[in-house]
């Protein structure tokens, strides 16, 4: 029993600093959050792009070398 006594409190105190922890955060305003994610999607849009395009050069070598 006092087992599960201490594992209550532990959680408490985990919750309790976390709560405190996370009024320390700046959260980002909706049109922070809206450039950002445009940013990511753009540059996933780009990395991909030219990754297929180097796969896609790589296999012809490739198919071309061993016939």
């Amino acid at each position: 029993m006092d087992k599960i006594k201490r594992l209550i409190e532990s959680a408490r105190q985990f919750l309790a600093g976390s709560k405190v922890e996370l009024k320390k955060v700046t959260w980002p305003t909706p049109k922070q959050t809206l450039a950002s994610t445009s940013v990511v999607i753009i540059v996933v849009i780009i990395v991909s792009t030219f990754l297929g395009i180097v796969d896609f050069g790589l296999t012809k070598i490739v198919r071309l070398v061993l016939g």
